[in-house]
């Protein structure tokens, strides 16, 4: 067979067409196939005439690759039977026409797609995941990510086309590997980076709890496909128990958190550069509700309401647990908060990107190191396998801001069980007490350091000082 390939006639330089075949056999066969694909001339410019991708070209249309592979496959398979039945040049159109269509019928299109290889069946995962509500569009988004990483991967170790069945436990390792030092790569293989934003391409090691969370992922893919017989076993169950314990734990030091002292001198520092402000404002605020970044970022004016009492207070469903828990979680407003929220109205540009060079985790480094909030505190050096000390700013971002809630409002309540009458745990002593908003309100501003208030409907203080 001297070529098999992409047949184009048009002379549009945009829109869609459907796909037309030529099948050349030396001088004396010449046939031609016209498909039902309809594809659009920007997404077919990335492919070669013979279907394949051109080089240094990492983002196309999947479902038009997939789609051309099984044309094309179709129609090498009725040529060749063909062949096998009658001289090569008296095939007739028509003879060529339905051996193809034998080949397309819907048993044998299943049966190409089942050997698809990993990235289609992953990104199919991702999508069948999103429609049928197994994850959210969070964890879609997260997946997706993991995706490009693995295309990447797979690109330099030339193994692009490999089968999900055939991803073996050494590659895995070597997956895991290629997640910690991407960075390393970046310079040499620059054009598989070309398309991704700036933020987004990796400029130094990953840390070891991000790159155990993407190896989750990636576990729970091949799960669903041994879950399904696609594959006959997960990669991840032949690496070993022991190395796959240390693969897959987290690992977390210390938890560290702002003193009430270094809150207040956040809070109080006047001098704030013009390019923080809105970064120290939002901080603050974050610090004063405790909510994921996930969470924090959706917030609005439409999220605030006031109780029949005048406590306002903010009232949102956690994305992360909103599956099992519907439940609204209801966070009084504190006197410094509300001042940020009339000003900004949760306005915060900043939340559109939170990591990166110029995120808002970075960009909350940068306000601390400004306000002198060096205490130094204990990191785990994974590459000197010791402890080591440095300034809490370099370790500071959204996280930071849950921690220091959590860590604030739970040293100013006293301990249920020091009582000595009931055991730790017990849910005796739940039972005896039921803390609502008017009280967590008097906790969270003792904690730190406000005063109470009450407001009307429209947020205007009433009472200070007073309930």
């Amino acid at each position: 067979m001297k070529g098999l390939t992409i047949f184009l006639r048009t002379r549009k330089k945009e829109g869609t067409i459907k796909l037309r075949f030529r099948l050349r056999d030396g001088g004396s066969v010449d046939l031609y196939h016209r498909s039902e694909i309809r594809a659009d001339l920007a997404d077919l410019e990335k492919f070669t005439k013979e279907g394949e991708l051109k080089p240094r070209v990492t983002l196309y249309n999947t479902k038009l690759k997939n789609a051309i592979d099984i044309e094309i496959a179709a129609i090498a398979a009725a040529y060749d039977k063909l062949c096998k039945t009658k001289d090569k040049t008296l095939i007739t159109k028509d003879e060529f026409e339905n051996a193809i269509s034998k080949e397309l019928s819907p048993e044998k299109i299943l049966a190409v797609a089942e050997e698809t290889d990993i990235c289609h069946r992953f990104e199919r995962f991702i999508e069948d995941g999103g429609i049928d509500g197994i994850f959210g569009i969070a964890r879609q988004r997260h997946y997706k990510v993991l995706l490009k990483e693995l295309k990447r991967f797979l690109c330099i170790w030339k193994l692009s086309s490999i089968h999900p069945a055939d991803f073996s436990a050494e590659m895995l390792i070597e997956f895991r590997r290629f997640l910690i030092d991407e960075y390393l790569f970046v310079p040499q293989y620059p054009t598989l980076y070309q398309s991704s934003e700036v933020r987004n391409v990796p400029t130094e090691k990953r840390a070891h709890n991000t790159v155990v969370a993407k190896l989750k992922e990636l576990q729970a893919f091949f799960n669903e496909l041994v879950m399904r017989k696609e594959i006959p076993q997960s990669p991840f169950g032949l690496v070993g128990k022991n190395r796959k314990t240390v693969m897959m734990r987290e690992k977390y030091d210390t938890p560290v958190c702002l003193t009430i002292e270094e809150f207040e001198t956040i809070l109080q520092t006047t001098d704030v550069p013009d390019t923080l402000k809105e970064t120290r404002d939002c901080f603050l605020l974050q610090c004063a509700f405790g909510c994921r970044v996930s969470d924090y970022r959706r917030l609005g004016m439409n999220n605030i309401s006031v109780s029949d009492e005048g406590i306002p207070y903010i009232h949102y469903v956690a994305v992360k647990t909103i599956k099992d828990d519907r439940n609204e979680i209801a966070t009084p407003i504190m006197r410094f908060a509300l001042d940020i929220i009339k000003e900004r109205k949760f306005n915060f540009a900043i939340l559109r990107y939170v990591n990166g060079h110029q995120g808002y985790n970075a960009k909350i480094k940068t306000l601390l190191k400004f306000c002198n909030i060096n205490r130094q505190v204990n990191y785990y050096d994974a590459e000197a396998n010791e402890m080591k000390m440095r300034p809490l700013y370099e370790i500071g971002g959204s996280k930071l801001a849950r921690k220091t809630f959590v860590d604030l409002i739970n040293k100013i309540q006293i301990n249920m069980y020091l009582g000595g009458l009931h055991k730790q745990g017990s849910d005796a002593v739940k039972r005896y007490t039921n803390i609502g908003l008017r009280e967590r309100f008097i906790l969270y501003s003792t904690a730190f350091h406000q005063s109470v208030y009450t407001v009307d409907e429209k947020l205007n203080i009433i009472n200070e000082n007073n309930i």
